[in-house]
């Protein structure tokens, strides 16, 4: 079988990238038979590259509204499954990327097509005048996969055929820097070990959305606790960085874009995980909490549809998003009964290791292989 993803992919900074590359890998540790090719993104390259596992063809532009590099491209390097990993950041609402795919499939460049949808709309989301539109035109193809139960039940109301969609959560790494000391994981991250009392980190790319000004507003409630703030990610608003850094609490702040491996080693340091995310209004599941929910660590996050998996699993330790003083009595709670909490994580432990990369890889061979 040969899989062509549609997607952005490393070097590029992007959870979708990352996301694709750890799918890929997966793939081919799984069944070395499957081969996969990438059809990316122009960003970051312009000719074909490999990084030891793929071919990744850049063909594309972000926004792009002419595919037909990419048909071109897939003339020369036939499939058995054209995959889109879409996002709207990524690909825009544009009825181009469709037919971009049925024409593929009437050209015989590949034998079934279909989509990962990252990111769901509902109606009452900032752009659904035209993403409502883009997931109505989901039905001509051949398959939908989704990471969630409300991105699924979301794109049956709206009149997606039940039976093109296929629920895959979003993979998990185990962390496997669990053994190596504090003094180690800084060392090779590039920062001083300067920690005094309980490390709370709170990875991924930093920007408003994420709640640090509600975080901060929790921790003046908590001034007589001993803590240091691990904040590691790329800014993507000077914003909220100008608050991080103008903030009295004790924190180490990494600013910049770290891999998956690199959020992995963070988290590795970390007592506990905070995650006081806000609604963005749309369905997505966080790629920040799978490789959470990995590293064995406690997390209190905020019940938001990106993190409805850990609602479900653990609804004890989450709060209403915007919520500060909850936050505070939360991150309390946890710390005075940390053994407790831990154990109170064993479901959310599990589900981390049924979502494992090579399961989930194994269930994307599967529905393929049915679907041809």
């Amino acid at each position: 079988m040969r899989v062509g993803f549609v997607s952005r992919y490393p070097p590029v900074h992007c959870g979708i990238a990352e996301y694709t590359k750890m799918l890929s890998s997966a793939m081919r540790s799984l069944n070395p038979k499957v081969e996969v090719v990438i059809f990316s993104t122009n960003e970051a390259e312009k000719e074909v590259y490999s990084d030891g596992t793929v071919e990744v063809y850049p063909c594309y532009s972000r926004f792009e509204r002419d595919y037909s590099k990419l048909l071109e491209t897939l003339r020369e390097e036939k499939v058995d499954v054209l995959h889109v990993q879409h996002e709207y950041g990524i690909f825009g609402s544009n009825r181009e990327l469709i037919e971009a795919l049925l024409e593929a499939k009437r050209e015989g460049l590949a034998e079934i097509v279909g989509i990962t949808m990252h990111t769901v709309d509902h109606p009452f989301s900032p752009r659904a005048n035209v993403t409502l539109r883009f997931q109505s035109w989901l039905n001509e193809l051949d398959f939908v996969i989704v990471h969630s139960p409300l991105q699924e039940f979301e794109l049956h109301i709206q009149g997606v055929d039940p039976s093109k969609i296929y629920r895959i959560p979003h993979g998990t790494l185990i962390n496997p820097y669990l053994c190596r000391t504090r003094e180690e994981l800084c060392e090779s991250l590039g920062i001083d070990y300067d920690f005094e009392g309980v490390v709370l980190t709170i990875p991924g790319f930093i920007r408003r959305d994420k709640g640090f000004d509600v975080l901060f507003e929790s921790l003046e409630i908590l001034k007589g606790l001993k803590f240091t703030l691990l904040i590691a990610g790329e800014p993507q608003e000077e914003e909220t960085v100008k608050a991080i850094e103008t903030s009295e609490f004790r924190t180490v702040l990494m600013e910049r874009y770290l891999s998956s491996d690199e959020i992995l080693r963070a988290v590795a340091l970390a007592d506990a995980i905070i995650l006081p995310y806000r609604d963005k209004r749309q369905y997505s599941v966080s790629g920040i909490l799978h490789l959470s929910m990995g590293s064995l660590k406690p997390i209190v996050g905020t019940r938001v549809p990106r993190l409805i998996e850990f609602y479900q699993h653990a609804p004890r330790l989450t709060v209403p998003p915007g919520n500060p003083k909850a936050l505070a009595e939360k991150i309390r709670w946890l710390l005075n009964n940390y053994d407790y909490a831990l154990a109170y994580m064993t479901e959310v432990y599990s589900y981390a290791a049924r979502t494992q990369w090579i399961r989930m890889a194994s269930r994307h061979i599967r529905t393929y292989k049915n679907l041809i």
